[in-house]
This record gives structure tokens, sequence and C-alpha cells, in this order.
């Protein structure tokens, strides 16, 4: 017997949730989903919301200039938030107390802000009859999801260290340039980095304790200027994480590295073994102290789930199977990264931010508060 249909409504229709579109097409028979609304202010990304629609051969979707308008029309059972990252507070509080039970897949950052992430935490306590998620999808990758089972095994033994190096391209431009100023991404480290650190804390499994940060902006976006003001976001940083088992993370974040083989290189240390996952060439390294260099192992990690390879290497994909078998278990069990992960990853990188602008350590007990 087939299951009942789920019905989409994807509020903010920029690169990422055009994205998201791309990623709920092409599932088994057997999973009934539709996308049935878009909401964004901006006209020409409902424009190109639609036109992706079209092309993947979808039913148009009704098309709202707002969130609160797709929520009032009753078209959605699950909605997905992939706007600008300083609307995500409103907007998670708006879905969180409306009449309807609309189960939330929120984009990374939660929010741009510790508090806001706690606000949305306690109203969302009131509601356990809707299911909310994170899109830290990166612990989804082929690679990483790989050396997390390795991690898990034990073979590694107790994780001593973590490096996270990302080499990349620079800031993507988006609608309006919102993403180049802190006061809207909540920073670098925050819009980009919680990926890396919600990584961290899988793989030491454990909590942070306190963060050392130094960052600065060498060379992107230097010579742009929007309403008169320069962008301010840093573009390469170096992040220690100390962890409450002893354990420490460390990442290395530069933005004008285009000229590298592999966009993410993690390596995770154990008293016992090594493991590595590098991305997007998709490979996993892994040995053990007593067997040496002679003794590492060399894989290709793949998932035969994955129908749409898309911006994060089959990701996002794996993100949504993910939902949707939280949302069909009805409570039976909760979502894969939950509300508190997504705090979690915003305040490391929050406390990174502070770290930069006042150089010092920062420790998680004065980001977190009580």
């Amino acid at each position: 017997m087939a299951a009942k249909e789920v019905r989409y409504g994807i509020v903010g229709v920029g690169m990422m949730g055009r994205e998201h579109l791309h990623n709920l097409v092409g599932w088994e028979q057997s999973v009934e989903v539709r996308v049935t609304g878009l909401a964004d202010p901006h006209r020409e990304s409902l424009r190109l919301g639609l036109q992706v629609a079209a092309e993947l051969g979808l039913p148009a979707p009704q098309t709202f200039s707002g969130h609160r308008e797709l929520l009032d029309s009753g078209l959605c059972d699950a909605v997905i938030v992939s706007s600008p990252n300083m609307t995500h507070y409103e907007i998670l509080m708006d879905i969180i107390s409306h009449r309807r039970p609309y189960h939330i897949l929120v984009e990374k950052p939660m929010c741009t802000t510790v508090q806001h992430c706690k606000k949305v935490i306690e109203a969302a306590k009131q509601r356990p009859d809707i299911i909310v998620q994170v899109g830290l999808e990166y612990r989804y990758m082929p690679p990483v999801a790989k050396l997390i089972d390795i991690i898990k095994s034990g073979m590694l033994g107790q994780v001593r260290m973590v490096a996270i190096r990302e080499h990349r391209f620079p800031f993507l431009v988006k609608v309006n340039n919102w993403n180049r100023f802190n006061c809207n991404s909540g920073g670098t480290l925050v819009e980009k980095c919680c990926h890396f650190f919600d990584l961290m804390r899988l793989f030491a499994d454990a909590n942070p304790v306190r963060v050392m940060a130094s960052g600065v902006i060498d060379v992107n976006h230097k010579d742009e200027m929007y309403d008169g003001k320069v962008p301010d976001i840093i573009d390469n940083a170096y992040v220690i994480v100390g962890f409450d088992n002893g354990s420490r993370g460390m990442l290395d974040l530069c933005m004008f590295a285009e000229g590298s083989r592999n966009e993410q290189e993690i390596s995770v240390v154990g008293d016992t073994g090594k493991g590595e996952a590098f991305v997007p060439e998709s490979i996993v390294r892994f040995g053990k102290r007593t067997e040496g260099r002679d003794g590492v192992v060399t894989i290709t990690a793949e998932d035969e789930r994955i129908k749409y390879q898309g911006l994060h290497h089959g990701s996002s994909y794996l993100e949504h199977l993910n939902f949707l078998s939280a949302i069909r278990a009805q409570g039976a069990y909760g979502p894969s990264v939950n509300l508190s992960d997504g705090l979690l990853s915003v305040a490391i990188g929050v406390a990174g931010q502070l770290s930069i602008e006042q150089g010092r350590f920062v420790t998680m007990e004065e980001v977190l508060g009580s």
C-alpha cells in the first residue's frame, strides 16, 4: 500500500531553494511527494523556480510573495526554509506557531544568533506534532558518512584530534548581496562553517568547551561596495575547538583557493588509528598505528540511494530521504539532525567570530549562557 502523499512548500527559491526542488524529483514510485507551493518576495527567484519545475516536468506549484500566505493556503504538509539567513528566525517562529502543523526542514544556519536558536527550540517544544530538521547535510556526503562509520566501529580508538580543511572559491552572489555582511549571515564562521563544527562534534562524540580563532579579509570582496558599505565577511581563518572529553578540532578555511584538488580534506586521529576523507574525490583512507603506512586502506565511498548529485555531492538528496523518513515515522523517532545540533553548530561559529573580534579564547558557557 502506497504511503500518503507529502506536499512540500519551499520558502526562499534562490539557489538553494531550487536545489531542493531538484532533490524532490526522481524519487521511487512508492514515495509520493509533491511540491505544491513556492514563496519568495523576489519575483525573479519565483520565476526561476517555476522554470525549474517546468524543466523537471512538474505541475506548476502555486506561488506566493511571502511565507505567511503559503502557510495560510494549507497547500503543504512540510515546509523547506531556504531563505536568507537573517530571515530564518521570523519564518521559523511563524511556522511553529501556525494553527496548522507543518514539518520543517530549515537550511543552515538554523538562525544567525544563539538567542534566536534558543527561542526556536523553546517554541518547538510546544509543538510535539511537528518535525523540525536542520540542514547540516555534510554528514551525509558518502566519504564523510563512511568516515563516521569507521570512527563508530572503534577502529581509530578514542578520537583525540580532528582537522578539517576547506579550501574553496569565494562566496557566490546572492539576491541583494545579503551574504556580504555579518549582520545578515551571522559571519563566515556561522554561515559557512557551521557544517564543519557539526562534523567535529560527531567525530569527537563530545560537546565544545572553548574556541580560539584567527581570521581576516585578505583577498575577496575588498573592491565591492553596496549602499556605501564594504563587505565585512572574513575570507580565511583558523579555528581551534576544545571539547569536553579532551579532544580538539581545528578548521583551516580559505575562500580564495580555487586551485585545489579537493574542497574538503578531513583527518580524524584516534589513539589507535587515523581516518581521512576527501571531497569531491570521494576517497576515504584509514589505517591503524600497529600496521603503519603499508597497512593504510584506500576506498571510494559511494551511496547507491543518491539519484541527484546536485551542489553537495548527493548529500542534500540523502538529507531529504532522512527528513521524509522522520515524517513517515509519525513520532516514533526524531529528525537525524535536530534543533540542538543546529544550536551548537551556530554557537561554535558565534564563539569563533567573537574570538576573532576580541583576540582571545571564548568559552561556550559565555556564548550559550544558562
